[in-house]
């Protein structure tokens, strides 16, 4: 026991010693002194009480020197025992020492065995159980002196300790054993540092009560302020060398140290075997293994640890040679080797608290121990770090990993248990044939109950072994790094506060700097080096790193700086001490550490993955990272992580990547490996500086899939150079990150009511604008390139699909704790997006398909892209928090391109064996252009509307302008198109019948009808004043009265019509088109298309030659209308305007079969052009024969050059200069919202029983007009055949297998009519979607084979296995893309019959309940003023005919009850004979002359029902003709027939009887009307020479029934013959008078001004086909004709002298006259039965 206030206590001393002096004055030997002590029980207390007692008590036993004495002596008093050998053996058991402090307690030394040996060459110190306790608060008289580990609560505690010093070598050699162990905190350390200050006191004290001046150990401020350099070794005063620097060697066994920042957190350092020694200078540590631990959690460990402190670093002296701007050639530093460093942050553990506390502790202690700074700081040493293997891992949820783990766990069992359901079925179906129904069913029961319970079993069974064999996943986040190599170097040129500033302000150039300066808490300045073998970061266990980088070798300055403070930018922090301290306060800048660089670095390889399936995983990391950090005292909102890094980096870097990939992964699965777009950059050279990123090098965008058809690179852009400008919104200057000034809570600032206090307003981003522009103009080797596939594309909708995604909160809510707002993304924080892209020339590849290899190619020259977007966030509505939705818009987009050609592609022979492109693909032209320039510019608002309406319309949403457009249309290019076209069309098909919306909507609701009624009894609501109601020519104005509406529906009830209607106007001027698009409430002109000198060239597959059409200049216009109400519905207008200019048709005029050229023939601008100015100079110009028809002009095939440097036929103009109009107008019921809110509501009629609704409604049809006002034609039969052709086989051509399609819809169509029952109908469609969607998955499945096989044999080339296994797997493959196109048509047809079988069944029950509600669906009009066509020889200059026709107009009205009525109305019409010597010159007009459109020569007018069993019903057929003159001769209908028939033998045709004449496929010469399809016979009519003639002209075939190649069944009969037949319920052919002319051959009878009437003409309810109306008119027609002839001709006989004598001559010849007369008859009227009259084939012939 220790009694207080004893100052020693001793129990024992043994002392024994001897001292021998050698005999005799030599010097030779010494002296000697041997003790021998032991002690046992020392107690030694230091007090205040003691030193006060002992400063009295030592100057009484030792007097104080004077101040004489003192000068007098010697420098050194030890001289005399130079000569001593000594010897001591002390040892000391059980002491204790204490120091007594009459505010803090006592300190407590306990040493359990203190032993020293030592001599004249060495001294050893060993303790045994050494302890350091602090006794804080006396309470007793007296403190137990117990053993060192029985003291409770030691401060230090050790177990051994050797201490042994060599005084010949002056080396200090100390040992520690194991059980260091050291638990250190804040009050702790106060009591240390009081009881250690009182020591020190006590020491001064008793020196001063000596005589002994201060101590002569110089302040570390005095030593620091004069260094020793290390490597100079000056002598002293007296020339004798200096003493031998100390050795010092330190080996450590084991040792723990706790420090207690706070009550609840503390941090833990644990070493082993550590070993320091420092000789001459150098400092050399090592350790095998050390970690460090916060809160009992392990967070650091390192492995095999080695530090060093050496004068020079030779290593570094290397790296120094590297920067010749450093100015410092050597200097100290400092080696850190570690051969693992491995960093583990615990789940949700807040790291930063203790950090942050520990940092604070710091500072104190900083402040504490503070001394006066030198005024030149010392440079500091350079820094070298070497880490073989890095780790930094945050530890995952382990509720997650199980989650994961069991999940994994539970599908694998799933498949288990089916194999084992599978093999006890097998046994009992093998019981069951053994012993039949023997077997009992409640064995069977028995048996599947336990093999359900013993499932249960295994499943938990594996449960708990689940991590018996293989570690639970642990990581979140792994980033590891190999082979690290840091060296960090300081130099003179870049030490000291203003030089560190300097280097700030070159690095960081843009950022202002304060006038007033900057005062800096930490700044800090070195040129880094560093290299890394490799960087990987990983998350979780997915496949594949999210970082990747290989060999980065990193160089340059790196600059820390922490910005000083002012008073409100200090917070305080408590530290609590404890009596009598009580709390202390530690002022902490709040300030962040700012980086500063200027970098360069070298990489071999960079590799970044991402997508939106890692983003759950990522948001958990994110919470981890802010768990590192502590959130700022300031209350301000934290700033983004894009804001965080513009206020902390600053400055440039460099980087040359050899190769970098970014892959952006596809799909949901995290484990994917297969499905991403890949960016893959060569030579990449990226400069990061600040607001500004510039990529340069080659970039490749691959499509990776797990099949060969899409692994393919779609974008090569070569010396691409990208720069991506980020333009910061702020309220101040975005690179002022100085004028942030943060503040503690309290000093804010008062703000007003309802805002919140922000430190980063000035600072902090608004939005961004982001600006793209990828320079492509320096390629040296290739040029950039677009290589597109159709399922590439449809791969690209998935993909944007996925990344568009919204993702789902992850960890958020008070489930979890975490209620901070949510982080505002990066994509919603852009406001403005431009896009601009320069390219010298582009190459761009579309591929339908891998397999088929038929495509399009597009090329270009220089060109230019310019594109700006805008985003704005609407917030959604409603109470609850929901994400904005992000809209973007295009604001502006600029294109500029020149020289496009555009190719058409396709290849004769399917998918080759090693699976690529073939070379030898055709190619064929199919349009060109000199430029194209597009423009699109934003909505401008209503202010900037105004001045548009007065006159100015020259702005347009989009506008683009097309100089010289070549377009070339051929049959190959139809091939191809057609095969491009019904490739998208299955796909888009394929999907929309795949899924589960196709079905929805075919219901038919009983109650529609009863809610139609209800709507339609609501009060009907005026037009607006501004939309005029079109009026059609031929159908009465309604008037607004209820009796003109019961009147019109009395005329539509029946079934008569007029012959003809006077208008007042012209045709053109009441066309709906028109006055639909002269309405003046358009509010945007949306879309203009400029052309200029346009020609497309027009190849038929039957005849040779070409027809050239141009267009000097064409527009095409789209405008937008107000929204307005219709009736009681509410639609927006489209309409759409087309402008031809100086359109000119030109063809060749060779008639026989020519090689073609092997270049395409082109117009020269000059003959496009309208209104040239001729030169007469050249000869060329002076043989064209200028701007007529029938004019020839020259072509050329090289656009590029004249065509006088080359020889090319020249072409005939067969159409002159004419205009064009087009209109086209929609309605839609898609409202603008924004526009929506500004309609007022429609206005209630005052009478709403008289209002007329359909009125309204026609107001509101889709119409479609064309206008041709003046055509000059002229061709010759050539030409007219190949104009045939073309129309035909171009233009109207039908694929062989859509016509298949066709029919096999129509016989689902009649297996429809036959089988009603819908519910079986939707039944047999599911199972054929499902069979669909097997083969879709099968292709997918037998592609990633291929896939997967194809990497097989990438390796392994020559194994016969595996190209077995490619060879069969494409084969099945192939089977199935067979199938699945049949079973996919077969569904398409089924769905689309059975959704129009329902809706006919719905619109039948409409039209018998409601037929009030019928209205106008759509209206095509067509409409020509003037033509005249010419018809010339086969040279093309002499005439033959000449027809003119007035005001056509065609008319087709589609009404919501699949009704359409037909009209056709010609004003006006001549032939002219243009034969020499014709006697009529002209062969047919009407008779009473024209009267300026108030009359219309014909009129035929026809209202087709929807058909019935697919017989075309229709309901009204009536035709209308003005009274004719018809003057023909027997040379002019020879010749006509020549053009329009050659080959053909008129005179050798006959004509059998009706039986034949019903087999006959009646044509004639073509008229501007619809065609009329008419289907025949399988019987040939005409012989050997008109086939010849036939197959001649492509415009004149005959159809003839092939004989069925399958057995006919019902339904085939029933198609067949309602494709054959019509049902006419009443058709009308009014009398028509007249005035026929003839001239035969020169035995022939003539003809002249024979006046014969057509008689009136009706049926109703017949079944006919086309044949058999043409022949009942005929038959019908020749009757009455016949007896008109001869009554005719009766009356024309000269009756004066000879009138007797003619009765009595008609009574006996009246048999043989009234024969003459029907020969004669016959070979006027007879033309018609004999296919010869082209007058009534005009009427009723076929069309071509």
């Amino acid at each position: 026991m220790h009694v207080w206030g004893e100052a020693l206590i001793l129990d024992s001393l043994n002392l024994q010693g001897s001292y021998n002096q050698p005999l005799g004055m030599s010097s030779a030997q010494s002296d000697t002194l041997f003790l021998d002590c032991t002690i046992r029980g020392l107690q030694v207390e230091l007090s205040d009480t003691c030193t006060e007692c002992l400063a009295r008590l030592l100057p009484l036993f030792c007097p104080r020197p004077g101040g004489a004495e003192l000068a007098k002596q010697p420098p050194s008093t030890s001289s005399e025992p130079w000569g001593l050998l000594w010897k001591v053996d002390l040892k000391v058991e059980d002491v204790n020492l204490f120091t007594l402090s009459a505010l803090v307690g006592a300190l407590e030394l306990r040493l359990d065995t203190l032993t020293v040996l030592g001599n004249a060459e060495s001294c050893t110190v060993s303790v045994q159980g050494m302890v350091l306790a602090l006794v804080k608060s006396i309470m007793e008289k007296m403190q137990p002196c117990c053993k060192a580990p029985a003291i409770p609560n030691p401060v230090a505690n050790l177990s051994m300790l050797s201490v042994t010093y060599h005084s010949s070598i002056r080396s200090l050699e100390v040992q520690c054993g194991e059980g260091l162990a050291v638990l250190w905190s804040p009050p702790d350390h106060m009591h240390l540092y009081h009881h250690t200050l009182a020591t020190l006191q006590c020491h001064e004290a008793l020196r001063s009560a000596l005589g002994h001046g201060p101590s002569p150990s110089l302040p570390p401020e005095s030593a620091a302020s004069h260094p020793t350099a290390p490597t100079e070794t000056p002598l002293q005063p007296d020339g004798t060398p200096p003493k031998r620097l100390l050795s010092l060697s330190l080996e450590l066994s084991s040792a723990k140290l706790t420090a207690f920042v706070s009550e609840a957190n503390y941090i833990s350092l644990a070493a082993e075997r550590t070993s320091v020694s420092w000789h001459g200078g150098a400092l050399h540590g090592y350790c095998p293994e050390l970690a460090a631990g916060f809160d009992g959690h392990s967070i650091f460990s390192f492995k095999e640890v080695e530090v060093k402190l050496l004068p020079e670093l030779e290593e570094v002296v290397l790296h120094r040679c590297a920067f010749p701007t450093l100015r410092t050639l050597r200097n100290r530093g400092w080696a850190f080797s570690f051969a693992s460093v491995s960093i583990e942050f615990p789940y949700q553990y807040d790291f930063s608290r203790t950090l942050d506390a520990a940092v604070g502790v710091q500072k104190w202690l900083k402040g504490l121990h503070r001394r006066g700074r030198p005024g030149v700081p010392a440079l500091p040493p350079d820094l070298l770090l070497k880490v073989t293997h890095f780790s930094w891992v945050f530890l995952d949820d382990v509720f997650e990993v199980k989650l994961r783990d069991n999940y994994e766990l539970m599908k694998d069992e799933s498949k288990e248990s089916a194999k084992r359901l599978q093999l006890l079925d097998a046994k009992v179906a093998a019981l069951r044939k053994q012993h039949g129904e023997l077997l009992p069913a409640r064995k069977i029961e028995e048996l599947y109950a336990s093999l359900e319970k013993k499932n249960i079993e295994i499943y938990i069974q594996r449960s708990r072994r689940l991590y018996a064999n293989t570690p639970m996943r642990r990581a979140l986040l792994t980033w590891s790094m190999a082979h690290l190599e840091l060296v960090a170097m300081a130099d003179e040129s870049f030490h000291g506060t203003e030089r560190v500033l300097e280097q700030m302000r070159d690095v960081d150039g843009v950022s202002p700097f304060p006038t007033e300066g900057l005062e800096m808490v930490t700044q800090w300045c070195r040129m880094v080096k560093g290299r890394a073998g490799s960087f990987f970061v990983r998350i979780r266990d997915y496949p594949r790193y999210l970082f990747e980088i290989r060999n980065w070798q990193l160089s340059g300055r790196l600059i820390g700086a922490e910005q000083s403070g002012q008073a409100c930018s200090r917070r305080r922090q408590l530290l609590k001490l404890g009596l009598p301290w009580g709390d202390a306060t530690v002022e902490r800048n709040m300030h962040p550490l700012k980086f500063y660089h200027d970098f360069h670095s070298e990489i071999s390889q960079f590799t970044i993955v991402w997508g939106p399936c890692w983003d759950p995983a990522w948001t958990l990391i994110s919470q981890c990272v802010d768990l590192l950090t502590k959130p700022s005292e300031d209350p301000s909102a934290p700033l983004p992580w894009w804001d965080k890094s513009r206020l902390l980096l600053h400055g440039d870097w460099h980087m040359d990547v050899e190769q970098a990939n970014l892959h952006q992964l596809a799909t949901e699965d995290p484990y994917n490996t297969t499905e991403n777009m890949h960016w893959e950059w060569s030579h990449l050279s990226f400069h990061w500086k600040p607001g500004q990123f510039v990529f340069k090098g080659n970039l490749d965008i691959n499509v990776r899939t797990a099949s060969k058809y899409d692994d393919c690179c779609f974008l090569h852009l070569p010396d691409l150079c990208m720069t991506l400008d980020l333009q910061w919104l702020c309220h101040g200057n975005p690179h002022d990150h100085h004028g942030v000034v943060l503040r503690s809570p309290e000093f804010l600032p008062e703000v007003p009511a309802g805002q919140q206090y922000d430190s980063y307003r000035a600072f902090r981003s608004e939005n961004l604008n982001l600006s793209i522009r990828m320079d492509l103009t320096r390629p040296k080797h290739s040029q950039p390139r677009i290589l597109l596939y159709s399922s590439t594309l449809r791969w690209m909708q998935n993909f944007w699909a996925t990344w568009t995604s919204v993702t789902r909160p992850i960890c958020r809510g008070k489930l979890f704790n975490n209620m901070k707002p949510s982080k505002k993304k990066l994509g919603q924080h852009y406001k403005q997006l431009s896009y601009t892209a320069l390219f010298p020339r582009l190459q761009v590849h579309y591929w339908a398909s891998f397999a088929q290899q038929r495509g399009i190619q597009v090329e270009c020259c220089q060109g230019h892209i310019f594109t700006r977007a805008t985003q704005r966030l609407i917030p959604q509505a409603g109470t609850v928090m929901r994400r904005l939705i992000s809209e973007w818009s295009i604001t502006q987009m600029v294109s500029d391109l020149s020289q496009v050609t555009v190719h058409l592609m396709a290849s004769t022979c399917d998918e080759n064996a090693d699976h690529r492109l073939d070379t030898l693909v055709k190619k064929t032209h199919l349009l060109s252009l000199s430029s194209l320039a597009y423009q699109r510019h934003s909505n401008r608002t209503a202010e900037e509307e105004l001045p548009l309406r007065d006159g100015d319309d020259g702005f347009h949403t989009h506008q683009l302008h097309l100089v010289d457009l070549r377009a070339s249309w051929t049959t190959m290019n139809r091939d191809i198109a057609f095969g491009l076209y019904d490739g998208y069309k299955k796909a888009a098909v394929l999907k929309r019948n795949l899924s589960t919306e196709v079905l929805k909507g075919l219901k038919i609701d009983t109650q529609l009808q009863a809610k139609k009624l209800k709507r339609g009894s609501l009060s009907a609501h005026s037009i607006p004043a501004r939309v005029t109601v079109p009026i059609t020519s031929g159908r009465p104005e309604r008037a607004s009265s209820g009796g003109a509406y019961m009147l019109q529906k009395l005329i539509e009830e029946t079934d008569k019509f007029v012959v003809f209607t006077e208008e007042e106007s012209g045709a053109s001027e009441q066309l709906c088109g028109i006055a639909a698009c002269q309405t003046d409430d358009i509010y945007n002109r949306n879309c203009l298309i400029e052309l200029v000198n346009c020609q497309m060239v027009l190849r038929g597959a039957e005849t040779e030659g070409c027809v050239i059409v141009s267009a000097a200049k064409a527009q095409l216009l789209q405008c937008q209308h107000h929204p307005a109400w219709y009736g009681d519905t509410l639609k927006q207008k489209t309409s759409w305007t087309c402008l031809l200019d100086g359109m000119q048709y030109f063809a060749t005029t060779e008639s026989g079969p020519t090689e073609r050229e092997p270049g395409q023939l082109w117009l020269e601008v000059k003959n496009i052009v309208e209104h040239r100015q001729r030169s007469l100079d050249s000869v060329q110009e002076l043989m064209e024969s200028g701007q007529a028809v029938g004019g020839m002009v020259s072509t050329t095939t090289d656009w590029n050059q004249p065509s006088e440097a080359q020889q090319t036929q020249q072409v005939q103009r067969i159409i002159s200069h004419c205009s064009c109009r087009m209109y086209y107008i929609s309605y839609s019921h898609d409202i603008d919202p924004e526009l929506a809110t500004q309609i007022k509501p429609p206005e209630t009629s005052a009478n709403q029983e008289k209002e007329d609704l359909l009125k309204k409604q026609e107001g509101a049809v889709d119409t479609f007009t064309l206008i041709h006002h003046d055509l000059e034609i002229s061709t010759n039969p050539a030409q007219y055949a190949m104009i045939l052709d073309i129309v035909n086989n171009l233009l109207l051509h039908v694929e062989p297998k859509r016509k298949e399609h066709s029919e096999k819809k129509q016989r689902v169509r009649f297996q429809l009519e036959i089988s009603s029952n819908p519910e079986e109908q939707c039944s047999s469609i599911l199972h054929l979607q499902e069979a669909v969607r097997q083969h879709v998955a099968q292709i997918r499945q037998l592609e990633k084979q291929m896939y997967s096989n194809m990497k097989s044999l990438q390796d392994d080339s020559k194994n016969e296995s595996l190209l077995d296994l490619n060879h069969r797997l494409r084969q099945q493959l192939s089977q199935e893309k067979a199938d699945l196109q049949l079973e996919s048509e077969e569904l398409n047809i089924l769905i689309r019959c059975f959704k129009d079988f329902q809706l006919q069944r719905a619109n039948k029950m409409e039209l018998r309940k409601q037929p009030e509600d019928v209205s106008v669906a759509r209206r095509t009009e067509f409409y020509f003023a003037q033509a005249r066509w010419r018809l010339t020889e086969e040279d093309g200059q002499l005439g033959i005919a000449e027809l003119e026709l007035q005001r056509f107009l065609y008319s087709k009205v589609n009404k919501s009850d699949d009704t359409a009525e037909h009209l056709l109305e010609l004003g006006w019409v001549t032939m002219n004979n243009l034969l020499p010597n014709a006697v009529y010159k002209v062969v047919l007009r009407p008779q009473s002359p024209c009267q300026s459109g108030r009359q219309l020569a014909l009129r035929i007018f026809s209202k087709v029902r929807p058909p019935v069993g697919g017989i075309s019903i229709k309901e009204h057929f009536e035709v209308n003709v003005v009274p004719l003159t018809i003057q023909l001769t027997h040379q002019f209908f020879h010749r006509m027939m020549g053009f329009f028939f050659p080959g053909r033998n008129v005179e050798e045709e006959e004509v059998g009887d009706e039986e034949d004449k019903s087999k006959l496929v009646t044509t004639g010469i073509p008229v501007v009307k619809p065609r009329q399809l008419i289907v025949a016979d399988d019987s040939l009519g005409p012989g050997k020479g008109v086939a010849q003639g036939l197959n001649r002209t492509s415009g004149v075939r005959r159809s003839f029934r092939k004989a069925p190649e399958h057995p006919v069944d019902d339904i085939d009969k029933m198609k067949e013959r309602a494709a054959m037949n019509n049902s006419f319920i009443y058709i009308k052919i009014p009398q028509v008078p007249l005035c026929v002319s003839y001239k035969g051959e020169k035995n022939s009878v003539d003809w002249g001004d024979l006046n014969l009437v057509l008689p009136c003409l009706e049926y109703h309810n017949k079944t006919w086909t086309w044949l058999d109306f043409a022949m009942a008119v005929k038959r019908d027609s020749r009757k009455a004709l016949v007896a008109q002839v001869i009554k005719e001709k009766l009356r024309l006989k000269p009756a004066a002298g000879a009138e007797a004598r003619g009765k009595l001559e008609s009574k006996s010849d009246a048999p043989i006259q009234q024969q003459e007369e029907y020969e004669k008859a016959r070979l006027l009227i007879g033309l018609s039965v004999g296919d010869k009259n082209p007058s009534k084939k005009s009427i009723f012939g076929r069309r071509k």
